[in-house]
């Protein structure tokens, strides 16, 4: 396979503190010797575990890209025994546009692995981090929230894995973390995502869902600031002490968790997140927005739970996800 045209600006191998690039050429109409330029930060000082940090996957997520665009300003050298490696916006042209996807090529970075390197500008990226960074990292730690179609309750999560030893590694720095809610995760579309691929090296990943709306609030960036510094201080690579915090645990079983839209309309919420479900409820309505006179779609509950995600905003389509619930495990608070 040919060469990653990414050319980075840093050396990962080189001690100290590094702020540059990944810098992608892109030839467009505005530029024809033009380049994609992806914030990078290396910190690397003696030896220790190597951690990758991600945001911006999908562009319009914002708590990652707070927290580590604040981490990678403000780490020095001396706090780090390791390296930690830092991509505010991994997805850079669709964090810049403000979308979910790439604005040149329509790519959606979290289902574009393990990329190609003559692909796409979204596969290329990511084709430089299946084969260049994902092999560095002994620790992944890629954030998400519900960019602008969904809502969440915060909460950190890792996946159910065939191997027991690198699952159980994975929920231990999701409860350090330190989220109100923790979630033992199933994904219903896992096919070319960066967590799939990080999780066939082998690597600890974990990752997040912390609010939604397009946008972020005071709460939520705090929560991700303060959970990335507990990550890392687990982990060994970062000095000092966690800011520990009470964290519930919540599991998604099976596919009854998630209901959709059948038909597109005006959503009415009847519970808000956070609040329990009984199975067989009405958790919302959508009403046909044609004309006045008809009856509503009822979307029910299929299992017992809390809401732990909703759509946003107030009109869906045929095929939306309309809500996430959740269980809560009992007497895992910790």
């Amino acid at each position: 396979m040919r060469a990653s045209p990414i050319i980075p600006t840093v050396d990962f191998s080189a001690g100290g503190v590094q702020h540059g690039f990944l810098r992608l050429p892109y030839s467009r109409d505005d530029s024809a010797w033009g380049s994609v330029m992806i914030p990078i930060t290396v910190v690397k000082n003696g030896e220790g575990p190597t951690a990758l940090l991600t945001g911006g996957n999908h562009g319009d997520e914002y708590e990652g890209p707070i927290a580590l665009f604040d981490l990678a300003r403000s780490l020095k050298a001396e706090e780090v025994s390791g390296r930690i490696i830092i991509v505010p916006a991994m997805n850079y042209p669709a964090f810049l546009a403000g979308t979910r996807t790439s604005p040149i090529d329509r790519g959606n970075m979290n289902r574009s692995f393990p990329g190609a390197p003559d692909g796409t500008v979204t596969q290329k990226i990511a084709d430089y981090f299946q084969r260049v960074l994902l092999p560095l990292a002994d620790i992944v730690l890629d954030f998400h929230s519900g960019g602008k179609t969904l809502d969440f309750l915060p909460f950190c999560a890792a996946h159910i894995l065939p191997d027991k030893v690198q699952e159980a590694k994975a929920f231990e720095l999701v409860s350090a973390f330190g989220a109100p809610w923790s979630m033992k995760m199933l994904e219903i579309d896992a096919v070319g995502m960066y967590d799939t691929a990080a999780e066939e090296m082998g690597k600890i990943f974990i990752t997040t869902e912390l609010g939604g709306g397009g946008t972020a609030t005071a709460k939520s960036a705090g929560i991700a600031k303060r959970g990335i510094r507990n990550v890392l201080k687990t982990a060994g690579i970062l000095k000092g002490v966690t800011d520990a915090s009470e964290t519930t645990w919540l599991d998604m079983p099976d596919g009854n968790c998630f209901s959709f839209a059948e038909d597109g309309g005006l959503i009415e919420p009847l519970f808000d997140l956070g609040e329990a479900v009984r199975n067989g409820d009405v958790v919302a309505r959508i009403y046909p927005v044609g004309r006045t006179g008809v009856q509503p779609l009822e979307v029910r509950a299929k299992m017992d739970g809390i809401l732990a995600a909703r759509h946003f905003p107030g009109l869906v389509k045929s095929g939306d996800c309309v809500s996430v619930l959740a269980g809560v495990i009992s007497g895992i608070t910790e």
